[in-house]
């Protein structure tokens, strides 16, 4: 069983407050919402709008329908009218001129004078309280369990303000039962105390699990939330947050940090990263570990800054100048956000080279109720490093910090303070120690040891995740967010007899074309969804793997998230027009 609840009206009149509060409300009943924003890159003004999904088990996607329809203006109704279905209610603010839902059997209607209500209490901004009332009736919610979000929101601004909202939840309750029959009882709730968690926030749990002690990043969406996190709870750590002059410098001084020892990161979406490129070729070229995050969004140049996409595949894969080891991870959950951040400075550290953690605004932003994390196995344990002991043993001067004999191309490297231990990260080719050098065989040498580092790289069984028929004629693939849609796409198809299964990448770069390979060779035909407009993974796996013949592609590159109705008629050929050969 489940329920979909969406407000929308324009920029500025308190959406997304109206929206929080009720996911707050649901999710600490004990129900498992999933809950997304769309909004504008504007202070106020355009249509914005926040959707939550409420089901009697985990839910990871907002949902392709909608049960109720909260509308502070006009153009909410006429955008989001696709979404309802036969029994849908719209409740929309009748105080204002303009707006007036068009007659429809199918559907019910609740006009509520929610402005005027709000100002016979005092105020005019309290329309989003009388609202949440509203929705509360309709959905029969108990006011009780507002209380404590009330408090917990009003209480700094005093006790008339707390009071304030609590009187217009009230009226709009009232009002509603009143006033109207329509009732969806929300879906039955367990009693596991749940936590709500975006994307952003599982990242900036995961680095600091990972032992993330300094970030310096540069404020942009959808990132920045990344930072705001670790402003917040890394100082109770011992770490720092810098917001820096601009994406240049925030990666540059993310890599002086891990030169002197500390594990450190930068987050960024795709303008910030592609300021960062030459900054990657100094880590590869020192050796440096380097932890990247980006989050990204509709491109290019400024684009879309508020709408997700999934087009930095490529710049993650090749960006930067010259050649240097790179591994890229993309998480497709909200909790693997965590998890792979987490090992992201693990390998970091492990290789000596950047990792970049590829995650997207949907996955970002969005918000889900999480059952409670074994957060136990995750053990930061230092890797490549020069000890003491060991420097001590060498004569002065004798260290190699980039010592040609190791067999795995990683020389252990030292951090500044240990004796014996000094040397120069130098951003030209240079020889064992760290004097510059042109020298064509130990250029081919030193270059030859960078590479060898990934040769054998291979993350394992996580690199992939399988799901669905084995032996299926049909094979979805995706990486990032839209495998949530995706998994219900599939669900649907194999209820109705068809033989399909989902390969999701984790891992893009070393490329796991080993573990993906007899999945694409089993298929009969494989279709590469992903939200972007030239196909970069489908690319990527004709690259890494062929079966030219095989790859078609499902692209979306609006700015807005698949739905699960649109990939079942893709795959059924019911609109062809999507397919891209």
């Amino acid at each position: 069983m489940e329920r979909t609840w969406k407000v929308g009206g324009e920029q500025g009149e308190g959406i997304d407050s109206t929206g929080e509060i009720l996911a707050k409300v649901l999710n600490r009943t004990g129900h498992y919402i999933f809950a997304y924003r769309s909004f504008m890159s504007l202070i106020k003004g355009g249509h914005t709008y926040y959707k939550i999904r409420i089901r009697d088990r985990p839910v990871h996607y907002h949902g392709d329908q909608l049960d109720i329809l909260l509308a502070f203006d006009q153009l909410t109704i006429e955008m989001n009218w696709s979404e309802l279905h036969d029994g849908s209610l719209i409740i929309y603010d009748d105080s204002k001129k303009g707006i007036t839902p068009k007659e429809d059997k199918r559907l019910a209607l609740a006009p509520i004078p929610l402005t005027h209500m709000a100002k016979e209490l005092g105020n005019e901004i309290v329309k989003n309280m009388v609202a949440c009332g509203a929705s509360a009736a309709a959905m029969d919610l108990s006011l009780t369990t507002f209380e404590p979000v009330i408090e917990e929101l009003f209480a700094k601004k005093g006790e008339k303000v707390v009071e304030l909202n609590r009187q217009a939840l009230r009226k709009g309750f009232e009002y509603y039962r009143e006033n109207f029959r329509e009732r969806f009882p929300l879906p039955p709730r367990g009693n596991k105390k749940l936590a709500l968690v975006s994307g952003n926030e599982m990242t900036g749990l995961g680095a600091l699990l990972g032992g993330c002690r300094f970030l310096a990043a540069y404020p942009i969406t959808p990132a920045t939330e990344i930072m705001y996190w670790m402003l917040r709870f890394l100082p109770n750590y011992g770490g720092r947050v810098v917001q820096a002059e601009d994406e240049i410098a925030a990666c540059i001084m993310a890599i002086g940090a891990n030169y002197a020892g500390v594990r450190a990161a930068t987050s960024t979406s795709g303008p910030g990263f592609s300021l960062m490129q030459e900054a990657i070729g100094l880590a590869g070229m020192t050796e440096t570990p380097l932890v990247i995050i980006d989050v990204q969004r509709g491109g290019p140049g400024t684009g879309l800054p508020t709408k997700t996409e999934q087009s930095d595949l490529n710049e993650m894969l090749y960006g930067s100048h010259g050649e240097i080891p790179r591994i890229v991870l993309i998480p497709s959950t909200i909790e693997e956000s965590l998890h792979f951040t987490f090992h992201a400075f693990e390998l970091a550290e492990k290789y000596q080279c950047p990792v970049i953690v590829g995650t997207d605004l949907y996955l970002g932003m969005s918000k889900k109720s999480s059952d409670s994390l074994d957060l136990s196995n995750y053990q930061v344990k230092r890797h490549s490093m020069v000890t003491q002991e060991e420097l001590d043993r060498l004569e002065k001067g004798e260290y190699k910090r980039y010592n040609l004999g190791v067999e795995n191309g990683i020389s252990p490297r030292s951090i500044p303070g240990q004796r014996n231990g000094r040397y120069v990260a130098l951003s030209n080719e240079h020889d064992e120690g760290d004097v510059e050098i042109e020298d064509p065989d130990l250029r081919r040498r030193m270059f030859d040891k960078r590479l060898r580092k990934l040769a054998g790289f291979d993350f394992g069984p996580e690199s992939i995740e399988w799901i669905g028929e084995r032996e299926g004629d049909l094979l979805l693939v995706c990486f990032g967010s839209p495998r949530v849609q995706l998994e219900e796409a599939l669900d649907r198809l194999l209820r109705e007899g068809r033989k399909a299964g989902l390969l999701i990448l984790k891992v893009v770069k070393p490329f796991p074309a080993v573990r993906v390979k007899p999945y694409l060779e089993r298929a009969k035909e494989v279709l590469v969804v992903e939200n972007n407009g030239t196909g970069q993974l489908a690319q990527l796996l004709r690259q890494e793997v062929g079966h030219h013949d095989k790859i078609k592609s499902l692209l979306r590159y609006d700015g807005v998230p698949f739905t699960v109705q649109q990939i079942v008629d893709a795959v059924q050929g019911e609109k062809e027009a999507l397919y891209h050969g």
